[in-house]
């Protein structure tokens, strides 16, 4: 019945669809082309906003589309320099691609911008793994590199 009352809008929602979330939950679906379709469709709504662009290039990662997904995370970094999923992004882009020495400044980047939460641990663990790794610094206690959960790269 939700469904009923969004129609014509009497639970006080405009009706309008969150292109933005309906991208996320497509992503998370494994549905990544239509995911960057809706987050396409967020970006009209908000030109430029670097959240959704960071969405943007992790479903063009997925679908293997890499270079744009680096453009879109160089894009992202010409305006907001300080993007730690950005950065997180290309730098991991670059390491897949046997750019190494490019990633470790984009990591160190990440790290020193990296968010502060609790799903966010994982993935600042392996960003300091990997630039220990190609820094040649020990890290403490660090297991082998190894993705994420679920083999992804992407933090945004």
């Amino acid at each position: 019945m939700a469904w009923w009352k969004k129609l014509f809008g009497e639970d006080g929602d405009t009706g309008r669809v969150d292109y933005y979330e309906e991208g996320l939950a497509l992503l998370a679906e494994g549905k990544f082309h239509e995911a960057l379709t809706s987050f396409r469709l967020a970006l009209k709504e908000s030109p430029g906003d670097p959240v959704v662009l960071q969405q943007i290039a992790i479903a063009y990662t997925r679908i293997g589309m890499t270079e744009e997904a680096a453009k879109t995370y160089r894009h992202v970094l010409q305006k907001t320099p300080d993007a730690a999923g950005a950065h997180y992004g290309i730098a991991f882009l670059l390491v897949r691609s046997g750019h190494e020495a490019e990633a470790i400044p984009h990591l160190q980047a990440f790290l020193r911008h990296a968010p502060n939460t609790p799903d966010a641990g994982e993935h600042v663990e392996h960003a300091r793994r990997t630039l220990a790794r190609l820094t040649g610094e020990a890290h403490e206690a660090a297991p082998p590199p190894h993705p994420p959960a679920g083999g992804q790269d992407e933090l945004f």
